[in-house]
């Protein structure tokens, strides 16, 4: 009964902060962690398969987080792949790339589609990076990306080489200029620029 009320208690203030959602379930409430790691935490560390313009990755070398400590890595969550919010984000990522990013750069785009999805939307963007499939918002849930639709929010985060989170925006916008700018300067403070 204790262990009942304290939860009950934590569930309280959690949703008091806006930490958490309430929502039903099957006429059961639940609380779904909104936030993701928060700036200055270490990034949760994850293992997906990835397609690029080239075709599918091989299943033998998914992509791995962790084997990217020491660089500056950019984690993108969307939506779907061919929509207008997700093609008009990885247009202009592609687009301002060397602007935005640079060689040292490693970044990556994440949502629940196919890999053979993934695969024919980065070729015909040209996109210059992997997308990663996350088909049961597993990561995006570690991330506090995922949503009841099925699809993933648009976020996006900046890890620095150190492994740790030196910016996020849980409500990017694709189609506001400002929220590249601010992206494009939070890149360069985390590759010490």
């Amino acid at each position: 009964m204790r262990v009942r009320a304290l939860c009950f208690v934590v569930v309280s203030c959690l949703l008091a902060t806006g930490q958490v959602q309430a929502q039903e379930e099957e006429g059961r409430p639940t609380a779904v962690l909104q936030g993701g790691p928060e700036v200055g935490r270490r990034a949760p560390d994850f293992t997906l398969l990835w397609a690029g313009r080239d075709g599918v990755g091989s299943a033998e070398s998914p992509y791995q987080l962790w084997r990217d400590r020491g660089k500056t890595v950019v984690i993108a969550f969307y939506p779907r792949d061919f929509t207008s919010g997700c093609t008009a984000e990885m247009r202009t990522f592609t687009d301002q790339y060397d602007t935005l990013f640079g060689d040292e750069v490693v970044v990556v785009g994440i949502s629940a589609d196919s890999l053979s999805t993934h695969s024919r939307f980065a070729a015909s963007l040209g996109l210059p990076f992997r997308l990663l499939s996350d088909p049961g918002q597993k990561v995006a849930r570690k991330y506090g990306s995922s949503d009841n639709s099925g699809f993933p929010k648009r976020t996006v985060y900046v890890v620095g080489p150190d492994g740790r989170v030196t910016y996020r925006n849980l409500k990017f916008n694709a189609l506001d200029p400002s929220h590249y700018a601010e992206l494009g300067t939070a890149v360069k403070a985390a590759r010490g620029g």
